[in-house]
C-alpha cells in the first residue's frame, strides 16, 4: 500500500488518461459502430478533456468562473455532436 501513496494525484490522471485513450482507441479498432458506440467515445473524449482541464491546465485550484468556462467550450461542441449522431441516425 505505501506504494500506492508515492504516486502523485497527476500521474494518477496521466494513467487514468492513458487508460481511456486505450479504450477508445480498442473500440475503435473493434469497427463496433452505431450510436451507443459514438456516445462512448464522445464520452470519453469528454471526461479526458475535463481531466486534462482540471489537473494539468491547473483550473482545479481556480476561480468557477475559468474553470466553467472550459467545460462549457467542451460541452456545447460535444452537445452538437452528439445531436448530429442522434439526428442522423435513423
Amino acid at each position: 500500500m505505501k506504494t500506492l501513496a508515492l504516486i502523485k494525484p497527476c500521474s494518477w490522471i496521466y494513467l487514468t488518461l492513458i487508460a481511456l485513450s486505450v479504450l477508445t482507441w480498442s473500440v475503435g479498432e473493434s469497427g463496433a459502430g452505431g450510436l451507443s458506440i459514438s456516445t462512448l467515445v464522445l464520452l470519453l473524449a469528454l471526461i479526458k478533456g475535463v481531466l486534462i482541464g482540471d489537473y494539468f491546465m491547473g483550473l482545479k485550484q481556480v476561480n468557477s468562473a475559468w474553470r466553467w468556462s472550459i467545460h462549457l467550450w467542451l460541452l456545447i461542441p460535444a452537445g452538437l455532436i452528439l445531436l448530429a449522431f442522434i439526428s442522423a441516425h435513423p
